[in-house]
């Protein structure tokens, strides 16, 4: 059930809620809590997928049956941890990363848990390395978490190469909280979601930042 107050936007979410749902139902193992832990070490941005959105990733990979999938922002390779132990061990993803030190760091992440077979860290910039995944159309899943100017283009990639069927996943769809501003980028986000309403059977679920679910 809602109440106004939720259906209006409140959230009822505490710190010690979040901690408890995360330990209960998301929790890490060595090889997650060393991906997770790592944009910290490493002086990168920890601007990773939150705990449970990581576990969210997971089960809809799973539950799409996904074989291959494609990820717009590798970081240091949590979320494709993530959506990596969710592939059968002839699945593959295809993760993309503009920076190499990210990139290296992802893959000695992924390496240390065993699933350097099923993981492809491509360098570059995200619609020139998107081209070079064409001729592996059509795949079950596309996850966005990378520039969010670049989102309505690589939105419409998914929309030619993901399967009948398929998913579309985007991350921080709500800009952040400035979806509604007067600002070009806000601008370009509110014309990534009138693109995915228009061509996918969609939704956006409201995670701390917005997660939109498109089904192709």
């Amino acid at each position: 059930m809602a109440d106004n107050d939720s259906r209006s936007g409140a959230r009822y979410t505490t710190p010690e809620i979040l901690a408890f749902v995360d330990r209960t139902h998301a929790a890490h193992d060595a090889s997650l809590a060393r991906a997770f832990a790592a944009p910290a070490q490493h002086g990168m941005p920890a601007i990773q997928v939150g705990i449970s959105e990581g576990k969210l990733l997971t089960l809809l990979t799973r539950l799409a049956g996904a074989r291959k999938v494609v990820e717009v922002g590798t970081l240091a390779g949590y979320s494709a941890l993530r959506i990596a132990r969710a592939l059968p061990t002839d699945g593959k993803l295809w993760t993309l990363e503009l920076d190499p030190k990210h990139a290296r760091i992802a893959q000695d992440n992924l390496e240390a848990a065993g699933l350097w077979n099923r993981v492809k860290v491509v360098i570059g910039p995200a619609l020139a390395s998107l081209k070079t995944l064409e001729n592996e159309a059509p795949f079950d899943v596309v996850f966005l978490d990378a520039d969010k100017e670049g989102y309505l283009d690589y939105a419409r990639w998914a929309h030619v190469n993901l399967r009948p069927g398929g998913l579309l996943l985007a991350d921080n769809s709500y800009y952040f909280g400035k979806l509604l501003d007067n600002s070009p980028g806000s601008q370009r986000m509110r014309e990534f979601h009138a693109f995915v309403g228009e061509h996918f059977d969609s939704v956006c679920i409201p995670t701390p930042d917005g997660l939109v679910l498109g089904l192709k």
